[in-house]
């Protein structure tokens, strides 16, 4: 099975041999670089495979000394990296900028943190294995792949990129077919600080190149993409039985109740509705809004939205083909009944910040997910009405919540991997959090601790201390010790079935 792509190639023999990236904002060609076929992905992988026991033989402390240039690195080029991304993306040099930051503030925690979350620790034993000594430690998988997307190319595959190698896995990265030039510049830095083993490689190309990853033996596969995708990656490593962690789309809302702070809840909206040109897998496409607020809450958005100027708040679509996506669910939304308050129109790249309301549930504007900068918005009677539309969706990766009193608890029913209360996109920003979604919006974790032991495997060593005083594990056991072993357990746990029998 081929994953689907859809840039343009240059073609030099019958057989397309480079590809171009384009500057969006131009329609310049920015860089060309050679097609990885299958058989440079392979030899990829068995470099990696060649440099894997070497990493992990170094250690939590060895790793993190090559980590920790690295990020130096980064840190110091942080404007010049900016400038790759704005170019291969079309995003403003600030917001570039803000991503380069959080990815090094991802890669230092992981760094920091790997050998507290994965080095060996004891674990109680138990009462009935008191005479055995456990451990457990979390081990290195091996080779990782990780295919990137191009609407956060350094700051969303560097998520898994980072917590990978810092749990002592090589790493081979696919960088979207959009943003080959930042994937192979993040590349390089690592190679400067070590260029001797090939620790992390990068391949580049289209859905063959990224099929290839997939079963090429890899022991785990991180993806980022779309739903569709994300569904071709799973089948296709299915067939070598390779575990994925895939972040997929998100259909993510914001629930405003009636306390809500109205003009920061509007003033989030946007942000959330409108960064990076709507671009954004945790990003607001639908607003669920208490009647009590609704109306100033439409207001303050509508404000909100015509200040916003494409070209200069964010950059224009980045993959082309998005741009009639988003077309066909303005135009569809509008059909069913639907009014744009702004914005709403879309004839090139640069599309404006777009309100929709009245637009009916199973409009595409509300169950697909849009990934353009626009934002439906509904009036409902309840905070609970908020939470059932929500839910109602078969996404589920973030969500927003705005109320004064009740913000933890809608919260707490919402069924999304994360929701920020009185606050949007944040969680993405802290380290410490597992990223991922529910649903169709993907499978597993990155970030946080739970993104480190995503890229490890547990590994349980007991070591018997003494003679046990009741030996269980025998054919040696009699009539005397199935005696003695049901009335430890029934000591044990007893008192509790009695409980339960008169509750």
């Amino acid at each position: 099975m081929t994953l689907t792509a859809d840039a343009p190639v240059t073609t030099t023999d019958e057989q397309p041999k480079t590809f171009d990236s384009y500057n969006p904002t131009t329609g310049d060609v920015y860089a060309t670089y050679p097609i990885d076929d299958a058989a440079a992905v392979q030899a990829a992988v068995e470099r990696a495979r060649e440099a894997a026991d070497w990493w992990a033989g170094l250690g939590f402390k060895g790793r993190g000394k090559y980590l920790d240039q690295w990020r130096a690195v980064l840190a110091r080029r942080m404007n010049q990296l900016a400038d790759v991304v704005y170019a291969e993306t079309g995003k403003p040099h600030g917001d570039a900028a803000l991503e380069v930051g959080m990815a090094i503030e991802h890669l230092a925690w992981a760094t920091k943190h790997a050998k507290k979350v994965l080095g060996k620790r004891h674990v109680s034993s138990g009462l009935v294995m008191v005479n055995q000594r456990a451990t457990v430690e979390y081990l290195p998988r091996g080779v990782v792949g990780v295919i990137g997307p191009w609407n956060y190319p350094v700051f969303t595959p560097m998520g898994s990129i980072a917590y990978a190698l810092a749990a002592g896995n090589t790493v081979v990265f696919k960088p979207s077919e959009f943003s080959p030039a930042i994937g192979t510049w993040l590349v390089d830095a690592f190679h400067e600080v070590l260029p001797d083993h090939d620790v992390l490689q990068i391949v580049r190309g289209f859905g063959e190149t990224g099929n290839a990853l997939c079963t090429s033996g890899v022991d785990k596969l991180a993806f980022t993409g779309s739903t569709r995708t994300g569904k071709k990656v799973l089948a296709a490593c299915a067939e070598t039985l390779t575990p994925v962690v895939i972040e997929a789309g998100g259909k993510d809302s914001i629930i405003v109740d009636a306390d809500a702070d109205v003009d920061k809840a509007a003033e989030a909206a946007a942000w959330g509705a409108f960064w990076n040109a709507g671009q954004t897998c945790i990003g607001i496409e639908r607003a669920y809004v208490h009647e009590k607020v609704y109306d100033r809450f439409v207001d303050k958005l509508v404000e909100r939205a015509k200040a916003v100027q494409p070209g200069v708040n964010y950059g224009p679509m980045t993959m082309p083909a998005q741009v009639e996506v988003i077309r066909k669910h303005i135009d569809d939304a509008i059909a069913r009944g639907g009014k744009a308050l702004t914005g709403g129109e879309v004839t090139d790249g640069f599309i404006p910040a777009t309100v929709l309301v009245d637009v009916p549930e199973d409009a595409l504007a509300v169950t697909d997910e849009t990934f353009g900068p626009t934002i439906t918005v509904r009036k409902v009677t309840s905070a609970q009405e908020a939470i059932d539309l929500t839910n109602a969706s078969e996404y589920g990766l973030g969500s927003a919540v705005f109320s004064k009193k009740n913000g933890t608890w809608i919260a707490d029913k919402v069924r999304s991997g994360m929701t920020a209360v009185n606050a949007v996109l944040v969680y993405a920003a802290i380290p410490s959090l597992p990223f991922g979604g529910v649903g169709q919006s993907g499978i597993g974790r990155i970030h946080g601790e739970d993104g480190l032991r995503e890229f490890a495997q547990p590994k349980s060593v007991v070591k018997q201390l003494m003679p046990a005083a009741l030996n269980v594990t025998s054919f040696d056991r009699g009539p005397t010790e199935d005696k003695l072993w049901g009335s430890l357990i029934l000591t044990l746990h007893g008192r509790a079935n009695q409980f339960l029998k008169k509750q």
